[in-house]
């Protein structure tokens, strides 16, 4: 059952992607009816989602679906990426998938008539492909990645209309303030890997478990 479930988490993170690669170099060919691309493959990852956050309930103990590889090691030290599909990542995919599903179909008529019609739905894909990475990580790393990609989304939309001078203004505003949030992000994570060892979103859980926080703690204290 796993492989056809790492087909099916692949094709919830990638069809986003694949909206957005489409609309970017053929979206002025296929013109007004852009927005059916980004619908299909977007209606599509809301199934799987739908798929996936009833599979999780129906399983009685632990994720459906934990997947990971070796992207590189030096040493001691190795970086997995991966898929991880617990409860909360379920209803997080399933969050994700229907506010863009239904986000895309808002746009169809509020974005009628815009000399920019695809490109918008262009940003609306790799928008939705950066939260399912988030959603889907297995590491902190990945996550990281992944919010790096929702800042750059985030520019690009908030931006959109980037003749406007409070558009402007707004994704620069957007693109700093999110700079500061990475700051702080890189640094609670450098927190975690030194007091844990791992990057891994299971391996963190189970440091906390074991007490790694306590331990540390009482050394800090007895410092």
């Amino acid at each position: 059952m796993e492989p056809s479930l790492n087909i099916l988490a692949l094709l919830n993170l990638f069809l986003p992607l694949m909206s957005f690669v489409i609309l970017i170099f053929f979206g002025t060919k296929i013109g007004r009816y852009a927005h059916w691309v980004s619908l299909v493959l977007i209606g599509i990852t809301l199934s799987i989602a739908l798929y996936f956050f009833s599979a999780v309930f129906l399983q009685k103990t632990g994720p459906i679906l934990e997947s990971s590889v070796e992207w590189f090691s030096t040493g001691s030290f190795a970086l997995h990426l991966g898929i991880l599909i617990n409860n909360v990542a379920a209803i997080m995919l399933l969050v994700v998938a229907l506010i863009s599903f239904l986000v895309h179909l808002y746009s169809v008529e509020y974005m009628k008539g815009d000399s920019r019609y695809t490109r918008y739905f262009a940003y609306l894909g790799i928008f939705t492909f950066s939260m399912n990475g988030i959603v889907l990580a297995d590491s902190l790393i990945m996550m990281y990645v992944f919010w790096e990609l929702v800042g750059l989304s985030s520019y690009l939309l908030i931006g959109f209309w980037f003749e406007k001078v409070s558009a402007a203004n707004a994704c620069k505003k957007a693109f700093l303030t999110n700079r500061v949030g990475d700051i702080g992000m890189f640094i609670g994570m450098m927190i975690l890997f030194f007091t844990i060892g791992t990057f891994q979103l299971d391996g963190l859980t189970e440091g906390v478990k074991n007490g790694a926080f306590d331990d540390n703690m009482q050394l800090l204290t007895l410092a």
